[in-house]
């Protein structure tokens, strides 16, 4: 701890539950270069029992990253049930984790060669009211995808995109919300808040009706040892302001199809329990100390938004880094949120998966 706080390191991961899991990590992997996995796990959900119907779920569960810089993916899907869909056409501002954002040095490119590849794109790429280039698009599973601009890397690579950016999310009311990613998660910069209807929107279901669209960042460097490959990150918050929304999860359990979670790399698990209690926000599940998953170890938390989006923190115990000479890190024998030496963080690129 840092005066007694916690410390973000970036976004680890966001979650994406689906069907097929080595189909949707190949699917990624030609796409956007997730071809580093971090683990993968089958095992049983035992913890989750609030978000998965009160019972234990097995499944199987990949986190795989760009190094480029970014976050990461957590492809999630559950092995002895059939992964739900809505029962109803989501739109822009339900309730929930509505668009990833993946980061691209040069989003022309990335239009070019998602082109392409056949890519369901849904629009030509266009500016947001901040002035970052991007476009929207659609993966093979319903997921909608937006391409941002990004000047910040952590290798340079030889492709334009990265890992996640960030994502947006639908709110009930934003002013609550800019309460809860401003003072729980670090965001306290607002890039722009208008209201408005927004011709980059035209293209998502939904996006043609007037809303509240408001962009975060963080002022501050994230700190951590994985900080400088996570990188910068975004969230917008978005309330339509002509319905009223749903949850995307209305009706079905964490893990069914979407963008199930919104997960932070921390350290200082104890100080963000008491840091989110004191707020209001107190943690829903808890691993306890160390928690293995296949050939990654760490303590894991969750937290819920004012909506009920799930927020996930992870600090991270033990990582392999390079699996076949039997090399793992233990990050619990470093100094507290002191960032890994680049050299030592490249090594997880001698575990890629290459198609």
């Amino acid at each position: 701890m840092i005066n007694g706080n916690p410390l973000i390191a970036g976004i680890q991961q966001i979650g994406i539950g689906n069907a097929h899991v080595h189909d949707t990590w190949r699917w990624y992997r030609e796409h956007f270069n997730f071809d580093v996995p971090i683990f993968e796990e089958a095992a049983e959900a035992r913890l989750m029992l609030p978000y998965t119907g009160g019972e234990p779920r097995k499944r199987h569960a990949i986190l795989a990253l760009n190094m480029r810089g970014g976050g990461g993916l957590e492809i999630w899907q559950y092995t002895e049930r059939k992964p739900q869909a809505p029962d109803f056409q989501t739109q822009l501002g339900d309730l929930g984790i509505y668009i990833l954002k993946i980061k691209s040095s040069d989003v022309e490119a990335t239009y070019r060669f998602l082109k392409e590849k056949g890519a369901n794109i849904l629009n030509g790429v266009t500016l947001n009211p901040a002035g970052q280039s991007h476009f929207f698009m659609s993966d093979p599973f319903g997921n909608l995808v937006e391409i941002v601009e990004s000047k910040e890397w952590f290798s340079k690579g030889k492709c334009s995109m990265g890992g996640v950016f960030g994502c947006t999310i639908g709110v009930s009311d934003i002013e609550k919300s800019l309460l809860f990613y401003q003072d729980v998660l670090g965001y306290d910069q607002v890039v722009f808040d208008e209201t408005a209807s927004f011709n980059d929107f035209d293209c998502l279901p939904g996006g043609q009706e007037s809303c509240r669209r408001v962009l975060l960042r963080h002022s501050e460097p994230r700190q951590g040892a994985f900080s400088k490959l996570l990188g910068s990150n975004e969230i917008e918050l978005v309330q339509v302001t002509t319905r009223k929304p749903r949850q995307l999860f209305e009706n079905r359990f964490w893990g069914d199809l979407g963008y199930i979670h919104l997960c932070f790399e921390i350290a200082g698990m104890d100080a963000m329990r008491n840091k989110c209690k004191k707020l209001g926000y107190p943690f829903t599940v808890d691993s306890g100390d160390s928690f293995d998953m296949g050939e990654a170890a760490g303590h894991f938390s969750y937290i819920e938004d004012p909506d009920g989006t799930l927020i996930e923190f992870v600090e991270t115990h033990k990582i392999p880094l390079l699996k076949k000479l039997g090399w793992y890190l233990d990050l619990r024998k470093r100094p507290f949120g002191k960032s890994l030496p680049n050299w030592m963080v490249s090594a997880l690129s001698f575990g890629r998966v290459k198609d």
